[in-house]
């Protein structure tokens, strides 16, 4: 779970969505609190009408006056985009990782191939010299093309 938190947005986009109805759920209020026959009379019944109109499951009550309703129509678009936008996010982010950091196949593949080093055969153990034997090759040279370019004037 710590790893989900720290790694993938879900708590950035959960901050971002609760902070999205609240300040939509205000707007609601104020633009409804001096309508005649509007049911979201209290800040408490606009979050509610918040929760609800995002829910979608057609239980919200409708506002009175046409800035309620823009107010409300984006309200569902865009807490609609956020949320699933997090659910997205989060998943994709979470299953890419792996991705994202190549050395630790590599290494990962390196400590699995030496605990099997004694199933390994003399042609098998050969091929996995001369391939660390380039790896190191090719470490020293990015190396030197390194110090090579920090040693140039600019």
């Amino acid at each position: 779970m710590r790893d989900l938190m720290t790694h993938t947005p879900v708590l950035k986009m959960t901050l971002l969505l609760f902070v999205l109805w609240v300040l939509f759920s205000a707007g609601l209020y104020f633009a409804e609190r001096d309508a005649d026959g509007t049911s979201i009379t209290s800040f408490g019944r606009a979050l509610y009408w918040g929760i609800a109109a995002f829910s979608t499951a057609g239980i919200a009550d409708m506002p009175i006056n046409g800035l309620s309703e823009v107010i409300g129509g984006l309200w569902i678009v865009v807490g609609s985009m956020v949320f699933f936008g997090a659910i997205v996010a989060t998943v994709t982010a979470y299953f890419m990782r792996p991705l994202q950091k190549p050395s630790k196949q590599i290494i990962d593949t390196i400590e699995y191939n030496l605990e099997q080093l004694d199933n390994l055969t003399v042609e098998e153990l050969e091929l996995l010299k001369e391939t660390t034997d380039a790896l190191i090759e090719h470490m020293e040279r990015l190396q030197l093309k390194k110090s090579d370019e920090e040693e140039k004037p600019a």
